[in-house]
C-alpha cells in the first residue's frame, strides 16, 4: 500500500462514492455459508450469527416486515442488489441519491444454480409515477429512479421501491428480496477474509490511487465534479493492474473494480461490470471455503461485517431460512451474464448519452421472471462472463 493511503480512500469529488458492485458481493453471499462443508463448524452457530449480522428494514414494495416469518422456501427466487453513491450523513429526502449499480442475483427453481445480470445504471428507461412523493414519471436513466423514490418523504426505502417498479415495467421482474451496501463496511470485510484471488482480464490503470516518487499515497488523476477524469498529475505514479491470476488485498481488490475511465479494452461501465462480477465469484469462493467456515474466530468476525455492509429486505422470511434454502448453492454454479454481450450502445438524447438494451437484453432479463436463464445463456454463450 503506498505509504499514507487511508484504509478507507475516498477521493474527491463525485469518485467518492462507494466502489461500485465489487461491494455487492456479500449481499447474499452468507447464503453460501451452509454449503461447502460448514456443518464442520456447527450449523447453529452459523444460523444465529447470520441472525445477529443482518441489518433489516423494510425495503420491498409488497413485502412483510422482514425476517419474522419462518418458512420453507420454495421456487426460483430473484434478489435486487443496489449500490448508491450517498455520503455519510447525506439524507435521501432531502440530497438525490442515485444507485451507482443495480444487479439482479437469480437463483432457479432447484436452487443449485444462480445468475448474476447487471443493468447498466445509464440505461434509458421510462420511470413509472410515485404519487406519495410527488414523482410524477419520465424518460431517465434508470439510476435516476433511486432518486426520485428517496426524495420527499420516500428516504431509502422509497428509493428501492421506485427502482423495483422500474425493473418491473421493463422485465416483469419482482424481486423477492432486496439489499444495498455500503463501502466501509465491504472493504472491512474483504480484509477479514485477507484478500481475494481474481484473473484480471484486461490493463486497468486507476485514476484513484497512485503514489509519489517517495512512495506516499497521491492521488494521480484530476477527477472533475461530475466524475470525468482530467489530466494526470505530474510526479504520481497511478497503480496498474496487469493482466494474470493473483491475489489482491483489500484495497488492492476494491480500487481495481472502481475503474471504468483507463482500461484498455475501453468497454467502460461493461468492463467495470465484468470485473465486479467476476470479484462477487471470487469473494463468495472465499467465505465458502474451508479456511473461513472452518475457522469460528474469522467466520464470526465475518459475519459482523455484514451488519456494518449490507442493509436487507429479505421478503420477510428469516435469514436463517433463506440460509438453509441454499446450502447446496457453490459458488462454482454461480454464472455472471452481461448485458448487450458487453459492448456499448449508446444513444444520444438530448444532451445525455444513454445505454439502450438490445432485444436480446430484454429477452434476458424476461428470462430472469420465467425462470429460463440457463436456456438463454445455451443459446447465448458468448454473454457469459470468465470467472
Amino acid at each position: 500500500m503506498p505509504a499514507g493511503m487511508p484504509e478507507y480512500v475516498q477521493p474527491r469529488g463525485r469518485s467518492t462514492k462507494s466502489p461500485l458492485w465489487a461491494r455487492l458481493c456479500v449481499i447474499f453471499g452468507a447464503v453460501l455459508l451452509l454449503s461447502s462443508g460448514v456443518a464442520l463448524v456447527g450449523t447453529k452457530f452459523v444460523i444465529d450469527a447470520a441472525n445477529r449480522g443482518v441489518n433489516q428494514e423494510k425495503l420491498l414494495p409488497d413485502s412483510t416486515s422482514p425476517g419474522q416469518q419462518h418458512a420453507t422456501i420454495t421456487g426460483a427466487k430473484t434478489i435486487l442488489l443496489i449500490g448508491t453513491d450517498a455520503r455519510p450523513g447525506e439524507d435521501p429526502s432531502k440530497t438525490p441519491i442515485r444507485a451507482d449499480s443495480i444487479m439482479l442475483l437469480h437463483v432457479d427453481a432447484s436452487h443449485n444454480h444462480a445468475y448474476i445480470v447487471s443493468i447498466p445504471r445509464d440505461t434509458y428507461v421510462h420511470i413509472p409515477a410515485q404519487p406519495k412523493t410527488r414523482y410524477a414519471g419520465n424518460a431517465a436513466k434508470i439510476n435516476a429512479a433511486f432518486a426520485y423514490g428517496g426524495l420527499e418523504l420516500g428516504g431509502i426505502a422509497g428509493g428501492v421501491q421506485l427502482l423495483t417498479k422500474t425493473i418491473e415495467s421493463i422485465s416483469g421482474v419482482v424481486p423477492d428480496a432486496a439489499a444495498i451496501i455500503n463501502f466501509a463496511g465491504f472493504q472491512k470485510l474483504v480484509g477479514i477474509l485477507g484478500g481475494v484471488n481474481m484473473c484480471i482480464d484486461e490493463k486497468v490503470t486507476s485514476i484513484h490511487i497512485g503514489h509519489t516518487a517517495d512512495g506516499k499515497y497521491a492521488q494521480p488523476y484530476v477527477v472533475h465534479t461530475d466524475g470525468t477524469v482530467g489530466p494526470k498529475i505530474k510526479g504520481v505514479t497511478p497503480e496498474v493492474y496487469l493482466p494474470g491470476c493473483r491475489h489482491l488485498v483489500a484495497w488492492q481488490a476494491l480500487d481495481y473494480v472502481r475503474q471504468r475511465d483507463l482500461l484498455a479494452n475501453k468497454d467502460y461501465d461493461y468492463g467495470r461490470q465484468r470485473h465486479q462480477q467476476q470479484f462477487i465469484k471470487a469473494v463468495f469462493k472465499e467465505i465458502a471455503s474451508t479456511g473461513t467456515l472452518t475457522n469460528f474466530s474469522k467466520l464470526n468476525k465475518v459475519l459482523s461485517a455484514m451488519h456494518d455492509t449490507m442493509t436487507v429486505d429479505s421478503g420477510g422470511i428469516s435469514p436463517a431460512d433463506w440460509l438453509y434454502a441454499m446450502r447446496n448453492l457453490s459458488p462454482d454454479a454461480i454464472q455472471t451474464i452481461k448485458t448487450n454481450a458487453g459492448q456499448l450502445n449508446t444513444q444520444v438524447i438530448g444532451n445525455s448519452d444513454y445505454q439502450i438494451l438490445s432485444q436480446d437484453s430484454i429477452d434476458l432479463l424476461h428470462s430472469i421472471r420465467d425462470d429460463t436463464v440457463q436456456s438463454f445463456v445455451d443459446a447465448h454463450p458468448t454473454w457469459v462472463s470468465a470467472s
